[in-house]
């Protein structure tokens, strides 16, 4: 009688299939995790502390639009005082003037009178010229709020489309004024903002400013086309880089109306880097800006770069020795 095997609980066919089974399953879930998992949402950026410095720095620049027509009125109000006193001082003169001459043509008329009337009249004159002085200084400040002392320009100039098309012919009026303001120029240049030059034969080179070069400098603005991005910071840079001179009175104009650019600092940093101070806390340049005005029929998008350019400006403007003028 043969003798029964006892049959094992566990053999080893069945654990290789354990094993075998196990090791599928392993295999499946290697393959299936190979790539990385889809992002089916992504989680939206914190943007609230970007919002909270927009909005700081757009109720500095209305607090500073307050004070700026507060002094505008001022100085309307002192003008309005001067012409006042002018047209007083002059319908004095005249009376005193009739006198002086009925004085003149009477034979009896003292000797001492007439010299006290020459010198009241004298006195009249003088006043009413100092007074006309003052007043004609009180409107170029008031006009342009910027020191006119330079002996060399050079205007940067966003040639956007967003510029071409909607403030070309201001911007090129706002030129002209601003020349205007510098009668005696040693040079001047026009460059983008990108650093083309609006003539390229004076690359590098000032343009003599005579009265023929001015008009033809109006005359070219007219048809200049060319690309910008909107960033004055290779415009500025490359004319410090070209032009800066220390025996030089220069002064940049920055013309525009947006930024979109990433970051303020980044321009700021820049711009420093090309246009140190010395040891007495003035720059190399002076860099003024004129910022174009966005009407609220505008998209949100134009009138958000339009306040970052008023921004940076005033913050540029500030710390190289120049002043921003926002246009209505």
């Amino acid at each position: 009688m043969k003798k029964r095997r006892d049959t094992e609980a566990f053999s080893i066919s069945f654990l290789d299939v354990i094993t075998c089974g196990f090791g599928a399953i392993i295999l499946l879930l290697m393959i299936s995790r190979s790539g990385d998992t889809p992002i089916l949402e992504a989680t939206p950026e914190e943007l609230g502390g970007i919002v909270r410095d927009l909005q700081v720095q757009l109720f500095d620049i209305r607090g500073e639009e307050k004070v700026l027509n507060r002094e505008l009125t001022d100085k309307k109000e002192q003008l309005s005082e001067w012409d006042e006193r002018v047209a007083k001082l002059q319908a004095e003169l005249e009376r005193e003037q009739k006198r002086y001459n009925r004085l003149r043509s009477d034979s009896s008329a003292d000797a001492v009178l007439l010299g006290e009337y020459q010198t009241a009249l004298q006195e009249l004159t003088a006043e009413m010229r100092r007074l006309l002085a003052q007043r004609n200084t009180s409107q170029t400040d008031l006009v342009a709020g910027i020191s006119a002392d330079a002996e060399y320009l050079i205007f940067i100039i966003d040639t956007s489309g967003s510029m071409v098309n909607n403030h070309w012919a201001r911007m090129i009026r706002e030129m002209s004024d601003t020349l205007r303001a510098y009668p005696r120029l040693k040079g001047v240049q026009i460059m983008s903002d990108m650093g083309e030059y609006l003539f390229p034969s004076f690359r590098g080179r000032w343009i003599p400013d005579t009265e023929g070069r001015r008009r033809a400098v109006v005359n070219a603005l007219r048809t200049w086309r060319t690309f910008s991005n909107s960033d004055p910071t290779e415009g500025i840079s490359m004319a410090i880089r070209s032009f800066y001179d220390k025996g030089k009175k220069i002064s940049i104009y920055v013309y525009g109306d947006e930024f979109p650019g990433r970051s303020f600092k980044e321009v700021l940093t820049a711009v420093e880097r090309i246009n140190p101070k010395d040891s007495a806390g003035r720059t190399r340049v002076e860099i003024n800006a004129v910022g174009f005005p966005v009407g609220v029929q505008q998209h949100p998008q134009y009138q958000f770069t339009n306040m970052r350019f008023a921004g940076l400006m005033r913050e540029l403007t500030h710390r190289n020795g120049g002043a921003f003028v926002g246009l209505h």
